[in-house]
C-alpha cells in the first residue's frame, strides 16, 4: 500500500530569470491562465490550465547554483532530437496539426516522431529557459 492516499499531481515549478516572459510563452503557446498567488519575498507568476494543472514560474535565485534548463548546465543540450529520453512536460492537444504550424510560424525548433504503435504523434521542443516540452496528439478532443 503506498503511504499517500488519493495522490495526484498539483503542480510543477519551472524558475527563471524572467518570469513575465515565460508565462507569455506558456499562455501564447499552451492557453494557460494566470490565477492568484500568494505573495513570497521572491516574484512569482501561478498559471492554470483547466480544469486543474497548475504551473507555477519562481524568480531564480541568484544565489543558487542549479541549472536553469537542460541546455544550459555543464553539459549543453540544444537539441530537441534528445527530449524524448530526457526531462520534460508532456501536454495533449486535439488540434496537433494547427498547433506544429503554430510552433513555425513562432520560429521554435521542434522534433517529431510517431510512438512505435503509430497511434501517437509527438513533437519536442524547449521553452525560452531551455525546458523540455513534449505535445502529443490526441484524436479525441473530450480527454
Amino acid at each position: 500500500m503506498a503511504a499517500a492516499e488519493g495522490a495526484c499531481l498539483n503542480h510543477v515549478s519551472r524558475e527563471s530569470l524572467d518570469i513575465k516572459r515565460l508565462a507569455k510563452f506558456y499562455q501564447e503557446i499552451f492557453g494557460f491562465e494566470q490565477v492568484e498567488s500568494p505573495t513570497f519575498v521572491f516574484d512569482t507568476i501561478w498559471l492554470k490550465i483547466p480544469p486543474s494543472f497548475y504551473l507555477h514560474l519562481i524568480e531564480r535565485n541568484p544565489e543558487n547554483r542549479l541549472p536553469e534548463g537542460p541546455w544550459s548546465a555543464a553539459s549543453a543540450v540544444k537539441d530537441p532530437s534528445h527530449l524524448p529520453r530526457g526531462h520534460h512536460i508532456c501536454f495533449s492537444v486535439a488540434n496537433f496539426d494547427s498547433f506544429i504550424q503554430t510552433l513555425k510560424e513562432k520560429g521554435i525548433e521542434t522534433h517529431h516522431r510517431t510512438t512505435p504503435n503509430g497511434k501517437t504523434r509527438q513533437v519536442f521542443f524547449f521553452d525560452p529557459d531551455g525546458n523540455g516540452l513534449e505535445v502529443a496528439s490526441r484524436e479525441d478532443p473530450q480527454q
